[in-house]
Formats: C-alpha cells, structure tokens, sequence
C-alpha cells in the first residue's frame, strides 16, 4: 500500500517494507543512530551505545509478523525514513524510527510520524500511540513532548548484554514509555 498525503510539497511517498527492503533499511537505521555518520543527525545514540542498533534479521521480522508494518519514506527513489507501527489492542506502537541524519532537522521527522499517527487512526481505529525511549535522551524526549507525547514514569530495563541491542557506554540506560492519546474524531470527514 502507498500513499502520499494531500498537499505535501516535497512529494514523500509512504509504503509498506518488503523482504527486500530490509538490507537499504538497517543501513538506513544504523546510519541515523551509531557510528560518525549518525553524528551528521542529532538523533545519534553514538555517545551512549555502540554495536548495533539492529540487524535484517529484527527488521525482518517487523516487515514480515501480522499485526506489525515497518513504513517506508521515500523522497524520490531514495529511502528517507522507516518506523515501525505495530498494533497492540486499543493502542499502536511507534517504533524503529530513523530519518537519514542529513535531512534531520528540517520538518521530516515531524511529518513522518504526523503520517504514522494518521494511519494508525484510520487502519485500526485506536485511541493511543506508545513508544519507547532511551530516558537518558532528554532532547528526544524533548523533541516527543511537543508533539503531544508524554512521560509515564514507567520504565523497563536495557538488556545489558544483549549485543542485538548494543553495547552500552554508560550503566544508567533504561528504556521509559511515552503515550500519546489520538483524537479518533480526526480521522472521520467532518469530525
């Protein structure tokens, strides 16, 4: 399924991921995360984690389990942005989200998950977006915040030692969960 949203100006192309997508998305979502590329962006992970952020086979996974999609940005015909929606009940999950770090800060992210709520909304009707991030990330947290996210206090543990997950630079990570309730009356014609 592909869509672009009415008025949009740099003409983004949103689709769903496919099996072969996955090797152009992990580089993608390593690139705006780890390593000196990611410091190109400023959503880089690099002073707190090394190794990887993910491998094909966990993008895979999202791309192919029911109930999951990893969307795709495209501007053109180049890979612009990914995340994650996996539908969990009355609620969506947000996740895998990774803008090329050198269009971070220009409005895409923005647009991205403004996309992301929309089609939540509309494809499964729920009432809340959740998320999951670093709590040592004050300015994503940050940046989340002002787009209606908020903090929940509830925390779940890094998984020291998994290596799938990186290698932590600091022994305080833990992950915190941010909710953003929907308006469902916006995603009905005159509601």
């Amino acid at each position: 399924m592909e869509t672009a949203p009415p008025r949009d100006p740099v003409q983004l192309r949103y689709r769903d991921a496919r099996p072969a997508d996955v090797p152009a998305l992990v580089e993608l979502i390593e690139s705006a995360y780890r390593g000196d590329s990611s410091r190109a962006g400023w959503t880089t992970e690099a002073d707190i984690l090394g190794g990887q952020r993910t491998d094909a086979e966990g993008v895979r996974q999202v791309v192919v389990t029911p109930g999951s999609r990893l969307l795709t940005v495209r501007r053109g015909d180049e890979l612009v942005a990914c995340c994650q929606l996996e539908h969990r009940g009355d609620a969506a999950y947000f996740g895998m989200f990774a803008v090329r770090p050198g269009l971070q800060g220009g409005g895409l992210g923005r647009r991205v998950l403004a996309e992301a709520e929309r089609i939540v909304r509309e494809d499964w009707g729920v009432s809340q977006m959740h998320m999951t991030v670093i709590s040592v990330r004050e300015e994503l947290v940050a940046w989340y915040e002002r787009r209606g996210y908020r903090r929940t206090g509830r925390m779940t543990p890094f998984p020291y030692g998994d290596e799938r997950f990186g290698l932590p630079r600091r022994d305080d990570l833990r992950f915190e969960l941010l909710v953003k309730d929907l308006d469902l009356d916006a995603a009905t014609p005159g509601g």
